[in-house]
């Protein structure tokens, strides 16, 4: 493993270790993105992916919030897709203008030719994503210890559902077609997925990655008993084999973060997979998470994005709430919105977002000083 920098603002993870902390730390969903217009000037000509495979763009681009909100946030999380395991499986994948993921060949059926491939395909991550790896180091010389760095991947059931439909869909009929006509099929592609994600999340480690995160971006598209079939045990064999597949290696386990959106329902669940952190989205009320979660993990959220689209007296109403709800932030939350954040984005409304949770943050506590 390279040598790097000493951590010097270890807030983060002092948080997800469970210790009582002087504010809550902050960052969030997609903060390396096009709603930065210095995003567009890095990025030039290349179309998505090729940022993504090249370690240098990659790693200007995931350091840009850092910058611009200098002091304001505590993490930064690797530029790159959930998409590049379906990439390394050797499916083609473009990203339109527009549009967003395309696979021109998408998986038809478990007699198409394709699936048999796929299921006997042996996939080499650390070399097919080895761009991803150079991009994480770089990165973390970069930061110099300015804050900790998340590497991240897709979760079984969403990449499945993007292998499937061919792209993002509003009624998934192809991958709901997949598990209740192909379950069986279905649960061999899943579990061939969770082991590469172990692989490449444990890649990721050796790189320099200090803790990971698996987004569950579709887990709304299954019903509470489906989740339990067709995500959650894949969930819980990543959060189970990467600590041994890190022993294996040598490697220090880091903590893992488990972001299931919409999956609301299985809060509790996901409390018990075997994740140190669970993300929320904004359908989740952050006292009744904080109820439900009752000390087992730390919960990361989980503010709607679409606030920022708003005036300040929106944003500042919503930080309120959400501070409040997570109990002041001094122990076991990480702020963060409750996904991404979206196109057309006004920065300084984020940099506003950002400010107001310190603020109410700072207010919490000399309040509680009082008491």
């Amino acid at each position: 493993m390279p040598a790097f920098d000493a951590l010097r603002n270890d807030l983060l993870l002092r948080t997800v270790r469970g210790e009582r902390v002087e504010r809550p730390p902050i960052w969030v969903m997609r903060q390396a993105g096009r709603y930065l217009p210095e995003y567009h000037e890095a990025k030039g000509d290349n179309d998505f992916f090729a940022c993504c495979r090249s370690p240098e763009i990659a790693s200007t681009l995931t350091l840009q919030p850092i910058d611009r909100y200098d002091g304001l946030i505590d993490a930064a999380i690797i530029f790159s897709d959930i998409l590049v395991i379906p990439q390394a499986m050797g499916m083609t994948v473009e990203m339109l203008d527009k549009k967003g993921p395309h696979f021109p060949d998408p998986l038809r059926s478990p007699t198409d030719g394709q699936y048999e491939q796929l299921m006997n395909r042996k996939v080499d991550v650390a070399q097919e994503l080895d761009y991803v790896y150079q991009a994480i180091t770089m990165t973390r010389h970069k930061l110099k210890g300015r804050v900790p760095l998340y590497g991240f991947c897709g979760a079984p059931w969403t990449l499945l559902c993007y292998m499937v439909e061919g792209g993002g869909s509003k009624l998934f009929v192809q991958v709901k077609t997949w598990i209740y006509r192909y379950p069986d099929q279905s649960k061999k592609l899943l579990q061939k997925i969770a082991e590469l994600c172990v692989e490449y999340l444990a890649l990721q480690v050796q790189a320099g990655a200090q803790i990971v995160q698996v987004f569950d971006s579709w887990a709304a598209e299954l019903s509470p008993a489906s989740f339990g079939e067709f995500a959650l045990p894949y969930l819980r064999y990543i959060s189970k084999h990467l600590p041994h597949r890190l022993e294996e290696l040598r490697l220090e386990c880091v903590p893992m973060v488990i972001f299931a959106k919409g999956a609301w329902y299985a809060l509790d669940d996901l409390c018990n997979s075997g994740y140190h952190v669970v993300g929320l989205d904004w359908l989740q009320d952050p006292a009744e998470a904080v109820r439900i979660a009752n000390g087992r993990v730390v919960l990361q959220g989980n503010a709607d994005p679409g606030v920022l689209y708003g005036d300040k007296d929106a944003i500042t109403a919503v930080v309120q709430d959400m501070v409040q709800g997570f109990g002041g932030g001094k122990q076991g939350w990480i702020a963060n919105l409750g996904h991404g954040v979206t196109p057309f984005v006004d920065p300084d409304n984020l940099r506003y977002f950002f400010e107001e949770i310190h603020r109410f943050a700072a207010t919490e506590t000399r309040s509680s000083t009082k008491v």
